[in-house]
């Protein structure tokens, strides 16, 4: 048995000697009785927080007389609290506040965590952001006195095995990390990871005790609008899981983004050696450090830390013990031959209470004096531990013990980056599939190499990206049970859906990276991509609530427990299901549209329609979303329409007559015939749609009209209604008096031509009451949007009534229905016309009037058929180019 205790031992084999640890002594009288939280007001006037609910930004003195309101108003009663947590002001008040009245405090995230952890503890208040709840005037449990914080174990979440924390587990940690970090008053952190994480709560822990700044964000290091807040907020350091490590290097990060920065840290999960060198090496290049840390929820949050100056010498190790902390190496004959690695022992003043796994356990005191922290290690001759597997890693398979995290060691040697996970009767590999291709074969023959186990023993899955946890870390749970049903993500329906399978869903659709926390708008998802992402989710899921695009994938998955175990078969149809009705509506525009072109019938207003669905879409996924990144999702979504468009026309331009250069750069809105000519206005369909949502976007751009859509999010849009009645009321008829050639006149300004159904002015109020439909909230407001469609469309098309009724019908559709039940067998026929409708369109001009007038129904079958396998054809290329990109 080897031991690092304070003072034994200091590193000289390399530049710089560091001493391991020294004894950490707290003030008199903090010890067991002085929360952190009584630190605060020593600050003064510094900047505690800034960012997300922090205004201007919070001093110190004005957190803590915050904190003591929350107090206050908590009442001399100990009770349990529960905080659900988001990365704001507020709820470091509610857990700072509940702290300094003397209650314990169950930290958690929303959704599913949340509601799990409420049955199962039933805490006495809960606060959820939108106040407090008081369920009882005093607590239903026995709370021993040194309780403080209670949190999910190590990056799981809604489980019932939490970690007790006291007072002086928080305060020891968050002193120790302040010290070995060298943490600055002048430094500023960015929460890049939940609070209610241990790590990303100790990084906010370790900086208010130094009096530095916390600026409070929830987003993600792949946006934009991180880097630039960043900058602004002056940040110098951020958190990160291996996993965020990834995504830098996918964004090519090398520092120069942020020049404030000093220092990333990093834990939640071993970040591959290889790895360690490139950032070290690019922070020395860039002038930041690089802080490798080894920690457990169970240690409050670290346990070793390795020195940024051994980055790049020793970045296979997780360094020397915290100040305060001591390691020791337990040899385990059971479990390695070797007699000098062993199970990694940590001692120290940051070691938890103990386990609470039911109510009755919040009475238990102090119940583990040290960590037995479950991972196999050894103590190098420099002083430098080193992680070399898991006791718990072991799989059992054909009577061969496999140590999966040698089989994963051996993959990344091999130049396969996989996770290893016991499916009990076969080794269950998983290798992502979102960027490359996998070459199931070679995996397989690395694996027998390296333990010798015959194919039979060896299942291997290849999701677009490996499942996680909130944490970042590898979600082996959802890896066995996707080797258990022996297929990939995300395609399998498993028997529990986890918030891992939806982002892997997520991670496919969308062509990145996602994790639990991300939901389909956060990662880039618009009306393109959301048809194919709702029909898959509602696969998974058996049900999708409203406002699913902005859910994160684990709310998505607490979701399914409920609707899935509720859903039955529709007594009209032996199988249905529900598709989304914007989904239902594009599939039946496109197909009246051909059909109505090919001849097959006359049922006339998909296109109109169309432009509701268009609006409804963009309240969904653009309105509500920063300026910054609103423009450059509209942006992306517009180039995904122009793509397609300008490569059809321009092929289409160079055998059509009359189809020439303003039609393929889709400017014959502007430069082309004043009045409908067929070919070259057969296109203003696609060119209407492009320029409504930059017009829509444009308006957001202006500061004053997001702070209005914003504040009034029903009555903004039903404004833009009155606006865009004006050209349509407006409308006079053209000297001839030719009604289908009417034009918008408003005093000097006369814009017409073209046909006037065909002009995005004149449309405009379509579209804004789809964005009315999507924000009508209460019956009141669906009335009223209902009746502003009756009473504006109605007469739209001169002497057509059934047309008018089809687009009145639709905008109905939008604001009462959120979806509908259709057969099973009809679904993949709907989702496969909605999503290429576009497609659709814009190759049924040159097949059915070939057939128009002989084999009207080919016409159209056709016509459906060839759009959707251009549309396949497109996706798969699309995807090929962004694998061999990556």
């Amino acid at each position: 048995m080897t031991q690092i205790a304070a003072t034994q031992v200091r590193l000289t084999s390399y530049h710089r000697p560091v001493s391991v640890t020294h004894p950490l002594e707290l003030p008199a009288g903090e010890r067991r009785v002085a929360p952190l939280v009584r630190l605060l007001a020593r600050h003064g006037e510094q900047t505690a927080l800034t960012g997300n609910g922090a205004g201007s930004g919070l001093s110190y003195a004005d957190l803590a007389g915050r904190v003591e309101a929350f107090a206050a108003a908590l009442g001399p009663a100990r009770r349990l609290v529960l905080v659900e947590a988001a990365n704001d002001a507020d709820t470091l008040v509610a857990w700072l506040g509940a702290a300094a009245a003397g209650c314990p405090v169950l930290l958690t995230g929303p959704g599913a965590a949340r509601d799990a952890l409420v049955a199962a503890y039933d805490p006495d208040v809960v606060w959820d952001g939108s106040g407090l709840e008081e369920r009882r005037a005093t607590s239903a449990h026995e709370l021993h006195p040194d309780l403080a914080l209670l949190l999910s174990t190590s990056g799981s979440t809604g489980s019932p095995k939490l970690v007790r924390l006291s007072h002086d587990n928080l305060l020891s940690n968050a002193r120790a990390i302040a010290d070995y970090l060298g943490v600055r008053a002048s430094d500023v952190a960015a929460t890049t990871l939940p609070v209610h994480y241990c790590y990303g709560l100790s990084v906010v822990h370790s900086h208010l005790v130094a009096g530095a700044t916390v600026h409070l964000t929830d987003r993600s290091v792949t946006d934009a609008a991180f880097w630039e807040e960043a900058r602004a907020a002056g940040v110098t350091t951020f958190p990160g899981v291996p996993h965020t490590f990834e995504m830098l290097e996918t964004l090519g990060f090398t520092g120069a983004e942020l020049p404030t920065l000093r220092y990333l840290t990093q834990a939640g999960g071993r970040l591959a050696p290889e790895a360690v060198e490139r950032h070290a090496r690019r922070g020395a290049a860039h002038g930041w450090d690089l802080v490798v840390m080894y920690g457990a929820t169970e240690a409050t949050a670290r346990m070793a830390f390795l020195p940024p100056h051994l980055a790049e010498a020793a970045p296979e190790t997780i360094g020397i013990p915290i100040p305060g902390g001591s390691l020791t190496v337990e040899h385990r004959p059971d479990l390695h031959a070797d007699p000098e690695i062993g199970e990694l022992v940590y001692r120290g003043d940051n070691v938890m209470l103990g386990y609470a796994t039911t109510p009755d356990d919040l009475a238990l005191g102090r119940t583990v004096h040290e960590l037995r922290t479950g991972d196999l290690g050894r103590q190098r001759d420099d002083g430098l531990f080193e992680v070399v597997g898991r006791c718990s890693r072991i799989a059992k398979v054909f009577g061969l013990r496999v140590d999966l995290d040698r089989v994963e060691r051996a993959l990344l040697a091999a130049g396969t980056v996989a996770a290893a996970a016991d499916g009990g009767d076969a080794l269950v590999v998983a290798v992502a599939s979102g960027a490359a291709a996998v070459d199931t074969a070679r995996v397989r023959d690395a694996v027998r190499e390296a333990t010798g186990l015959p194919p039979a023993g060896v299942r291997i899955v290849t999701p677009a990206d490996l499942p996680r946890l909130a944490s970042g870390k590898v979600d082996y749970r959802s890896i066995a049970a996707l080797g258990a049903a022996d297929v990939a993500l995300p395609g399998a329906v498993p028997d529990a859906v986890t918030g891992a399978h939806v982002a892997a869903l997520f991670a496919t659709l969308l062509g990145r990276p996602a994790t639990e926390a991300d939901s389909f708008r956060s990662l880039g998802g618009d009306s393109l991509s959301y048809v194919e992402a709702s029909l898959r989710l509602e696969a998974l899921l058996g049900g999708l609530p409203g406002d699913w695009t902005s859910r994160s994938a684990e709310e998505l998955a607490g979701h399914a427990s409920t609707d899935r175990a509720h859903a039955r078969p529709s007594r009209w149809f032996r199988s249905s299901r529900t598709v989304e009705t914007t989904v239902l509506l594009r599939a039946l525009a496109i197909v009246t549209i051909v059909g109505s072109h090919a001849n097959l019938f006359v049922l006339l207003g998909g296109a109109h329609t169309l432009f509701a669905v268009l609006g409804f879409n963009f309240s969904r996924f653009h309105a509500d979303l920063p300026r910054a990144e609103r423009t450059r999702a509209v942006l992306r979504s517009a180039a995904r329409i122009a793509g397609p468009a300008v490569l059809v026309i321009g092929i289409v331009s160079t055998y059509k007559a009359g189809v020439g250069w303003k039609q393929v750069l889709l400017l014959n809105w502007l430069l082309g015939p004043d009045h409908w000519v067929n070919p070259q206005w057969r296109y203003w369909f696609i060119e209407v749609a492009l320029l409504l949502m930059l017009a829509a976007a444009a308006l957001l751009a202006v500061p004053a009209l997001d702070r209005l859509n914003r504040r009034h999010p029903f009555g903004f849009p039903l404004a833009l209604v009155l606006v865009g009645l004006v050209p349509r009321y407006g409308l006079r008829a053209w000297p001839g008096g030719d009604l289908d050639q009417r034009a918008f006149v408003l005093g000097p300004l006369h814009l017409g031509g073209g046909d006037y159904m065909h002009r995005a002015q004149i449309v405009f109020f379509i579209f804004a009451l789809g964005w009315a439909a999507a924000r009508a909230a209460s019956t009141r407001q669906r009335l009223l949007v209902s009746a502003l469609a009756a009473g504006t469309l109605w007469s739209f098309f001169e002497h057509e009534p059934a047309r008018d009724a089809y687009v009145v019908l639709g905008v109905l559709a939008l604001t009462w229905l959120r979806d509908v039940r259709v057969p099973a067998r009809v679904v993949p026929v709907v989702g496969a016309l909605a999503s290429s409708s576009m497609w659709i369109y814009l190759v049924h001009w040159e097949i059915y009037p070939h057939l128009e007038n002989r084999i009207p129904v080919l016409a159209t079958l056709l016509s459906l058929v060839a759009g959707v396998l251009a549309w396949r054809l497109w996706t798969r290329g699309e995807a090929a180019l962004k694998r061999r990109a990556a």
